[in-house]
C-alpha cells in the first residue's frame, strides 16, 4: 500500500483526487439542482417535500451522501494542499507569476481556486447548518400527505428566502461557484489526460455552458421565492 500511499501524497495523485472528486461534485450539483427547481412547483412544497423525504430515508442514496461529504471534504483539502505547495514553490516571485497568469475571466478564475474554494466552503457549512441540520435535529414543522408525516422543509427554505439579505448572500456564492467551475470542469479533464485537438474544444465549451447554466439554475430560485413571497 505504500506505492498507493505515495501517489495520494504526490504532486500528480493530489490533482488526480482533486479531479476526480470536482467530477463526483459537478455531478451531485446537477442533482440537486433537479430536485431544488421543485421549490417552485407551485403545490405548497408537496413535491419538494417529498424529494428530501426520499432523499434523506432511501438507505441507496444515505449511504451516497456519506461520499458526498466525504468527496467535499477530500476536495476541499487536497485544494487547499495543492495551493500551499505551488506558493511555497513559487516563493518570493509568487506575485509576479500570479500577475502573469492572470488573463480574462478564466484567467482568473485559474488563479484564484484556492480563494473561491475557500469561500464556497464557508458557503457549504453554512447551507448545511440553516437547512440539512435543523431537519436533522428535527427543529422544522411536519406535514402530512396522504396519510404520510414528512419534514416540512419546503417551509424552511421559504422562510428563510424571506431575508433579503441571505438571498443576496446566495446568490453571490453562486457567482463564486460559477468562476470556481469555468476552471475547474475543463482543468478535471485535462488533469485526467482527456484531452484531445478533436474533443478538448467541445469540452471547453460543454463546461462554459455548465458553469453558467447550473449556478443561475441555484440563484434563480431564491430570487423567485422572495419575489413571490
Amino acid at each position: 500500500m505504500n506505492w498507493f500511499t505515495n501517489f495520494l501524497t504526490s504532486s500528480i495523485g493530489q490533482k488526480v483526487v482533486m479531479s476526480l472528486t470536482g467530477l463526483f461534485l459537478i455531478v451531485f450539483l446537477v442533482v440537486h439542482l433537479t430536485g431544488n427547481l421543485q421549490l417552485l412547483a407551485g403545490d405548497g412544497g408537496k413535491a419538494f417535500n417529498l424529494y428530501a423525504e426520499f432523499m434523506t430515508t432511501n438507505p441507496l442514496i444515505k449511504t451516497v451522501s456519506y461520499l458526498l461529504y466525504a468527496g467535499i471534504l477530500l476536495h476541499a483539502f487536497q485544494g487547499w494542499a495543492i495551493w500551499r505547495k505551488n506558493r511555497k514553490a513559487r516563493g518570493p516571485h509568487r506575485y509576479a507569476v500570479k500577475v502573469n497568469r492572470v488573463a480574462g475571466t478564466n484567467g482568473f478564475a485559474a488563479s484564484n481556486m484556492a480563494w473561491l474554494g475557500t469561500i464556497i466552503f464557508v458557503f457549504i457549512l453554512i447551507h448545511l447548518y440553516q437547512f440539512w441540520l435543523q431537519m436533522k435535529m428535527g427543529a422544522i414543522d411536519m406535514v402530512t400527505y396522504d396519510g404520510k408525516e414528512v419534514a416540512d422543509l419546503h417551509g424552511l427554505v421559504a422562510a428563510t428566502y424571506e431575508n433579503l439579505g441571505f438571498v443576496i448572500f446566495y446568490v453571490v456564492s453562486m457567482v463564486v461557484i460559477a468562476y470556481h467551475l469555468l476552471h475547474g470542469f475543463q482543468s478535471a479533464f485535462q488533469t485526467l489526460g482527456l484531452n484531445h485537438r478533436k474533443y478538448t474544444p467541445f469540452i471547453k465549451a460543454v463546461g462554459k455552458v455548465y458553469a453558467i447554466a447550473v449556478p443561475l439554475g441555484f440563484a434563480i430560485i431564491p430570487i423567485i421565492m422572495y419575489l413571490s413571497k
